[in-house]
């Protein structure tokens, strides 16, 4: 309730800014009780615009740590059939791709945000416009206004940039406490940087503009040491308008590594932002920024462990399987994420990939399956391939990364329908319930849907088991497997071949995945927002109580950029650091077990893991139907299930997701659940 109030307080804020009871009495009001030589007026911003969010953020860490994760007490279980009928679609093919009805709402309350922010300054800014007002400064009243409006476009698209970076903190209190993943929420940072870009180009057009006709056409290179600077404006537009085009989805999709470097240019961009309108004025989205920056460096100190890859499964159809060893620790929830860096194929590339071990049928490894399918995983698919053995693979990882929260279980029935590599977030969940079945504890049945173009890529659904094999009953889940071959009419001779098992010889160097502020990680993150901030604090009040800087200046900017970035920094690494040591004393074993002494032949090994697997494979052969040559009728398929509440889970192309959601958005549904894994941003 705490959280919520100080969110509404945040977001009354935004609502009355605009106005001049906020701008002629409350701003005012706050400064003569809060500015003091030791913060300034940048005192007051902080409070206003920056506290607010790192509380909520700090209370947040807090409430994450109590709570008990994947609580399915019946109070859960009567809010989450309440929030999933908001979470259904409501647009299916529109241009902005599937929206639920809890996401048309919330983007119509922005935009409704930002017309109201645009009137409300237009109305208070023109009213004083008139002809007398503008002969005096020796312009057309059209010239002014066109002044005027080019500071408004300003002031609305910095609304869009205070809410950017939130959606990309990964490891974000703010995101959990909504229920949203980085991941899933890529689209609402792309919408925001859409419309945040498209503001700040009109906001300079205008301006070129007026000053071209009032022959001030100079102001585009001043750069004032104290006031507002125009060339760093430019320069942070330049910069932004560079990672836009690269953004496109042509650009995106075809040239991924443009793409991803040019992004790098965020900050070019902060930095002359901060520099254009001063730090104090920057307070305004300095929250999201700071989250931003925490969790990057946090994830850049994760990411200096070499990780140890135990052993990998490659499969015919140019599908890969890489087993890292894991602190028993570490826990994660099905369909969590990772970033892996192969530092031999690239030093700077970071690929996601879904979690598809479980936590409790693994609890010493960690598994990721690769489809080659891009220029970096076609290289990693050669070394793995390759018939010369292997000692090493060195590589990195960045989290896991959980999703909020483990709905599947509440549901009579699963429908998992998935399309090529797809399937990779339905591995975790499928292995999750095989372990509550040998549990005692009530799962769903599992109607698995999985698409693939090439007979060859049917040996995905040997991944279903893990790489050990499992001492678990699996025909304990009431499961059946659906698959569809849509371009071969039989089984090819490459659907037969028998995946390739590697180990990799281990190092004393390296380290299992473990968290990067081990088991306590949201509290010692809420500890990090909290200690960060004072010494923040500390740092700018000791500056300002002995030397004196405007408060518009080039030279405090860069003063509290570097104090801002010095104490993140500094906190984190204390506590990184601390925890590293804590973790050492309960010893960092490489969870090794049932591994050769020396490198196995794939036959033999193989055979082995056959041997082991041989029980399993044979309920899941048992459960599978392949169909050649055919796609899948969806409609036909979900009508035919039974049970009063049926999670449909969607993960594959674009097309199929919309196929499926029309579905069940459909007045003749009842009782269906759509959820959906996108990762083709």
């Amino acid at each position: 309730i705490l959280i919520l109030v100080i969110f509404l307080g945040y977001i009354m804020i935004w609502i009355m800014m605009p106005t001049n009871q906020f701008w002629l009495h409350w701003l005012p009001d706050i400064h003569a009780k809060t500015d003091s030589t030791y913060l300034g007026q940048q005192g007051a911003n902080i409070l206003i615009y920056t506290f607010p969010i790192l509380l909520i953020a700090t209370l947040g860490c807090l409430y994450l740590h109590l709570d008990k994760y994947g609580d399915d007490s019946d109070n859960r279980r009567r809010e989450d059939q309440y929030l999933n009928s908001w979470k259904q679609p409501a647009l299916v093919r529109s241009p902005l791709g599937i929206i639920s009805w809890t996401e048309l709402l919330f983007v119509l309350m922005f935009i409704a945000l930002l017309v109201w922010s645009f009137y409300a300054y237009v109305h208070g800014m023109f009213k004083n416009i008139t002809t007398q007002s503008a002969s005096k400064m020796g312009e057309a009243v059209w010239e002014v206004r066109l002044d005027s409006v080019a500071l408004l476009l300003g002031l609305v698209g910095n609304i869009c940039l205070s809410f950017l970076f939130f959606p990309v903190t990964r490891g974000s209190p703010i995101l959990c406490l909504v229920g949203l993943t980085s991941e899933s929420s890529i689209k609402y940072h792309i919408w925001l940087g859409h419309t945040a870009l498209t503001l700040f180009l009109a906001h300079a057009l205008c301006y070129v503009v007026f000053w071209a006709n009032t022959h001030q056409i100079s102001e585009m290179l001043k750069w004032n040491r104290v006031g507002i600077s125009n060339m760093a404006g430019e320069v942070a537009l330049l910069s932004g308008l560079a990672m836009w085009i690269a953004s496109s989805s042509p650009v995106r999709r075809k040239l991924f590594e443009l793409f991803f470097y040019t992004h790098h240019l965020y900050i070019v961009f902060i930095v002359f932002f901060v520099l254009h309108v001063g730090f104090s004025y920057s307070c305004i989205m300095l929250p999201g920024f700071y989250l931003f920056l925490i969790d990057r460096f946090l994830r850049f100190l994760q990411s200096q462990r070499k990780i140890c890859v135990t052993s990998a499964r490659v499969l015919p159809c140019q599908a890969m399987e890489l087993n890292f060893s894991k602190d028993p620790r570490l826990n994660y929830s099905p369909s969590s994420i990772v970033f892996i860096n192969v530092k031999s194929i690239s030093k700077l590339q970071w690929h996601p990939f879904t979690v598809t071990s479980n936590n409790r049928l693994d609890p010493n490894q960690l598994s990721i399956v690769i489809k080659s399918e891009g220029s970096w995983s076609q290289k990693l698919y050669a070394k793995l391939s390759s018939l010369t053995p292997m000692d090493r693979l060195e590589v990195a990882v960045e989290g896991p990364h959980m999703p909020p929260s483990t709905s599947f279980l509440r549901h009579d029935m699963l429908v998992l329908v998935s399309g090529g590599s797809g399937i990779t977030p339905f591995i975790s969940i499928i292995r999750e319930l095989v372990f509550l079945s040998n549990s005692h504890e009530e799962t769903p049945k599992v109607l698995l849907v999985a698409a693939f173009k090439k007979s060859p890529e049917l040996t995905m659904l040997n991944l279903l088991l893990p790489f050990s094999g499992t001492p678990h009953d699996v025909s304990r889940l009431q499961l059946q497997i659906q698959a569809y071959i849509t371009r071969d009419t039989n089984p090819s001779k490459e659907s037969q071949k028998q995946p390739m098992n590697i180990w990799f010889e281990p190092s004393v160097s390296d380290a299992p995945v473990s968290g990067v502020l081990g088991t306590s990680s949201w509290l010692w993150l809420g500890a990090i927002i909290s200690a960060s901030l004072v010494a923040f604090l500390l740092l700018i009040g000791l500056a300002n109580r002995f030397y004196y800087i405007h408060p518009i200046d080039g030279a405090r900017s860069v003063a509290n950029l570097v104090f801002l970035c010095m104490s993140v920094v500094i906190v984190a690494t204390l506590i990184f650091v601390w925890n590293k040591k804590q973790n050492a004393t309960d010893g960092r074993q490489i969870q090794s077990a049932n591994t050769p002494t020396q490198m196995a032949s794939p036959t033999a090994a193989s055979g082995l893991e056959r041997e082991l697997e041989s029980a399993p494979e044979e309920y899941f052969k048992q459960v599978t139907t392949v169909h050649y040559g055919e796609r899948p009728n969806f409609k036909k398929i979900i009508s035919e299930c039974e049970g009063s509440d049926i999670g449909v889970f969607v993960s594959g192309p674009e097309k199929m997701r919309q196929d499926v959601a029309a579905i069940c958005s459909s007045g003749s549904a009842k009782g269906l659940r759509y959820k959906s894994y996108s990762f083709d941003w």
